[in-house]
């Protein structure tokens, strides 16, 4: 992953636990980079021997730390920069989800080579979202639900969660996953993605349309 990624956890763990748990939680993951370059990339394996050092230290499970790093990765990205485009990915949470897979394309320009999940939202009711979501890695199911939950407040609106489940027929995927986000207003678009080829906060990833749930 992306030095970006890194950096973020190293920004929650300082923010919330400080340096020198930083520091413990570093050397327990035998992590020798002090700091990471935003636009370097790093084995995943680093990743996530911060957090499973991160769950050791702090006592917590990895989905209850991923989560949390999901919801405050928006706010994170926002600071480093990201924040302009952002505001023209969408005018309110339905849309935003809707065009991830547009902003992961914009994001690849910069973070060349990046292999980043893919999203798809469908209409479930007036107040509801499908999303999907679709991803090479596993393990990471959390951050996405807290990225969802994190979402609407920058959007003003509130929204609640449902549970994932597991899809399977999805070529190579591992992290697939899809949810149901409830209270979320819909827009006026038709809901359909658009050029949704490559991506960015991790490259690219399209969905088998013929991919049946598992049961």
């Amino acid at each position: 992953m992306y030095g970006l990624v890194n950096r973020a956890v190293q920004e929650l763990v300082t923010r919330n636990h400080g340096e020198e748990v930083w520091q413990r939680i570093r050397q327990r993951a035998k992590v020798d980079t002090p700091s990471f370059l935003r636009l370097t990339q790093y084995p995943d394996e680093v990743t996530y021997a911060l957090v499973g050092a991160a769950s050791a230290e702090l006592g917590a499970p990895a989905s209850d730390l991923l989560r949390e790093f999901g919801r405050s990765w928006i706010g994170f990205a926002m600071r480093e920069g990201y924040a302009e485009l952002f505001r023209i990915s969408g005018k309110d949470l339905r849309s935003f989800l809707a065009n991830l897979d547009n902003l992961h394309a914009r994001l690849g320009m910069t973070f060349v080579g990046m292999d980043a999940p893919s999203f798809a939202v469908t209409d479930q009711g007036p107040d509801e979202l499908l999303v999907h979501y679709y991803s090479s890695r596993a393990g990471l199911t959390s951050f996405v639900q807290g990225l969802l939950e994190g979402l609407g407040p920058v959007f003003g609106q509130r929204g609640r969660l449902r549970g994932g489940r597991a899809r399977r027929g999805l070529g190579q995927g591992r992290g697939n996953r899809r949810w149901q986000v409830a209270a979320a207003p819909k827009t006026n678009g038709d809901g359909r993605r658009e050029g949704a080829d490559r991506g960015g906060l991790e490259g690219e990833r399209r969905a088998d349309p013929e991919a049946r749930e598992s049961t």
